[in-house]
């Protein structure tokens, strides 16, 4: 795997993950007891981006390892599988 498309997957790899490291942990306004005036009831009490930021870069590199060494050590076939016709 070369260093193009190493970045390319992580990129990829880093905003799915995302997705799906964004509710860790949210506590919502009305879980909270706080509710702001004029923001909906489940809107974020308290939201940390740094924190989401570095939960999510974690999560990111075990998913890209894993990504990674599927590749390198021919667990399946990149080229095979693009030469692959669809059913």
């Amino acid at each position: 795997m070369n260093l193009v498309f190493a970045v390319a997957i992580y990129f990829v790899v880093w905003w799915i993950v995302l997705f799906a490291v964004l509710p860790f942990g949210v506590r919502t306004q009305e879980e909270a007891g706080d509710v702001v005036a004029g923001t909906p009831r489940s809107a974020p009490a308290n939201f940390s981006l740094r924190r989401v930021v570095v939960i999510n870069t974690i999560v990111a590199f075990i998913v890209f390892a894993i990504i990674w060494a599927a590749i390198e050590f021919d667990l399946f076939d990149v080229a095979k599988l693009a030469n692959q016709p669809l059913d």
